[in-house]
């Protein structure tokens, strides 16, 4: 049987972003994809190999006991005889249900193994991608090649472990026996036989582009749905139901007739199939009964010779059956490939650094990022440090750079030159579960994950008592919503937090951040959504809750970072200049611009 001890040696999970072992990455093709994840179940393979030939053993002895049955028992009217044999057949079938029943449970088992190492495979790789990497790929194509592509490579696993595997056997073990009735009857046998392969051959060659199309075709429709159901709010706001609506049938028809295509090529093969299946059962039974009638042949051995014919070409039409759907599995695997091959663009350290002890000093020395293949770099040259006990706070027009500094600084990506330090030491040096203990980040979106307001509050520190999250509630200025929900901590978590306000979630995400306690924290433009009294409540909790922490803030509001200890003003991906805010006033024209448009806006109001 499979056991899951042996799921977790799967080469598949052998990547550099499980376990810091060199990766054995599988090539794109189907063959060589499903070796690397079969390797592990040899066992299962063994077991299922022996009951398929103990299975195929007794289908193919039921013809000789019926013919036995028919020359020695019924032409010879021995009733003893009939009832004899007819309990070992009786005896032989149920061995065979049982055997089936069992090659079914173990190939059904190793299939199902294979799909969740595959789906944890592809899920583990994405989890190391970059921003880079996510973008090139995109959102819906990995959510499809996680899910339907690997169902689509587990059925086909599964059909050729049930079925595929038992069909040779079958068919070479029935070509023997058959020998064994009448040779120039199994001699017209094995010239009929292969031209049932020929036009299945021909199916299997067409339906290649169209399962390719196919899958592509699942992939856009995932991606608008994707975009639709998201910013359902965007279109509505400004009357786009009517073009979002063309554009998803445009998808779903180019869906529809791709399915349709594969469809039509695949519902061809049984009409096709059974059609040479009966035309061959026709010209034998013509050809056994002039044998019979030449004397060379009993009626016992042509029923023989029959069974056996029936079950070789059952053997090929269940491998033709099996054979169709390898054309989608071919393209699934070489998708499933491409995400496992694919090295992220913040590889781990050879040798990472495991501890670090605080403070969280957090510096920038000399950085600059470009994103692949732009032009200009997001950032130049960037040098910034914020110690142990002070707030420096990040201000900027929109796209000078705050929210991908704060990227570099959780490594979502690597600066494309200089170093970024946490605690003296280079985020690239830093294992990454060190890096994630030791910075937090509450970004502007407030994304909350499904399940209940204490799942997400833990999601940094399983362990933290209700105690811990209530303080937490309290200083995120929280406490009081929680509490008037009716199961408080208990309440369930909709999809994106969907059930809470855009306060509610940005005071929900802070007070996760501070359950997590890190030595850095990051804040992303985390209270755009709250009032001003709120603001201000929550900036002095939580001045007294992270006094001892490095605190780095981007904000819009000048009301927001006029009291941190330093203010670094970006403009283009360049720092312009640093300082408090009075000194920012007098020396840069570009803080002193921002706070002028909304001094005016203000007046304006």
């Amino acid at each position: 049987m499979v056991r899951v001890a042996e799921r977790r040696r799967s080469p598949l999970l052998t990547g550099p972003s499980v376990r810091g072992i060199k990766r054995q990455a599988p090539t794109g093709s189907l063959i060589s994809l499903l070796l690397t994840g079969l390797s592990p179940y040899r066992r299962g393979l063994a077991a299922l190999t022996a009951l398929q030939l103990a299975q195929t053993a007794a289908l193919l002895y039921l013809p000789k006991l019926s013919a036995d049955i028919i020359d020695d028992g019924v032409l010879a009217a021995d009733p003893g005889f009939v009832l004899r044999r007819g309990a070992q057949m009786l005896l032989v079938s149920l061995l065979q249900v049982g055997f089936a029943v069992g090659t079914v449970v173990v190939g059904t088992r190793i299939a199902m193994a294979i799909g969740h190492d595959l789906r944890r495979a592809v899920f583990t790789r994405v989890l190391s991608f970059s921003s880079h990497e996510m973008s090139r790929f995109g959102t819906a194509s990995l959510i499809t090649r996680t899910t339907n592509d690997v169902q689509q490579l587990q059925t086909l696993v599964s059909a050729a472990l049930t079925g595929l595997v038992a069909a040779p056997i079958t068919a070479v073990g029935g070509a023997v026996l058959a020998l064994g009735q009448d040779v120039p009857m199994a001699a017209a046998l094995l010239a009929v036989v292969p031209l049932l392969g020929l036009p299945l051959g021909i199916l299997v060659r067409r339906l290649r582009p169209h399962a390719a199309d196919l899958q592509k075709g699942v992939d856009v429709v995932n991606r608008v749905l994707h975009e639709q159901v998201s910013g359902v709010r965007v279109i509505r706001a400004f009357s786009r139901d009517d073009y979002e609506q063309r554009r998803f049938t445009r998808a779903n028809e180019h869906l529809t007739n791709s399915s349709l295509r594969a469809g039509l090529l695949t519902s061809s093969i049984f009409p096709l199939t059974a059609t040479l299946v009966n035309l061959f059962g026709v010209v034998m039974l013509w050809l056994g009964a002039y044998r019979i009638r030449a004397g060379g042949l009993q009626v016992g051995a042509l029923t023989a010779f029959l069974g056996y014919l029936a079950l070789i070409l059952v053997a090929v039409v269940t491998a033709a059956f099996t054979l169709m759907a390898v054309p989608r599995a071919e393209v699934c695997a070489r998708r499933i490939a491409e995400v496992l091959a694919t090295e992220t663009s913040i590889p781990l350290a050879e040798r990472p650094i495991h501890s670090l002890p605080p403070p969280g000093h957090l510096e920038l020395r000399d950085v600059s990022f470009r994103f692949p293949g732009a032009q200009e770099p997001v950032l130049r040259n960037v040098d910034l440090v914020a110690p142990q006990g002070e707030t420096t706070a990040l201000v900027g027009s929109t796209g000078s750079g705050k929210s991908t500094l704060l990227g570099l600084i959780l490594r979502l990506a690597d600066p494309t030159t200089g170093h970024v330090l946490v605690g003296g030491e280079d985020v690239r040096s830093l294992d990454r579960s060190v890096l994630c203990r030791s910075v937090g980040l509450v970004p502007q979106n407030a994304p909350l994950l499904s399940g209940t307001v204490a799942s997400n509050l833990r999601l940094g520190r399983p362990d933290a008592s209700d105690e811990e999250l209530w303080h937490a509630l309290t200083v995120a200025q929280a406490k009081d919503f929680v509490e008037a929900l009716d199961k408080g901590l208990d309440t369930p978590v909709a999809q994106g937090g969907n059930n809470f306000s855009g306060g509610q979630r940005q005071r929900l995400v802070i007070a996760r951040t501070l359950v997590h306690h890190p030595q850095v924290y990051l804040f992303d433009d985390a209270f755009s959504a709250l009032d001003p009294a709120t603001e201000v409540r929550l900036r002095t909790a939580l001045a007294a809750q992270v006094a001892d922490a490095t605190v780095v803030l981007v904000a819009q509001r000048v009301a927001t970072l006029r009291h941190a200890d330093r203010i670094v003003v970006l403009d283009a991906g360049v720092v312009v200049g640093t300082g408090t805010h009075d000194e920012l006033l007098a020396s840069s024209p570009v803080y002193r611009e921002i706070v002028l448009s909304q001094s005016d806006e203000e007046g304006a109001q």
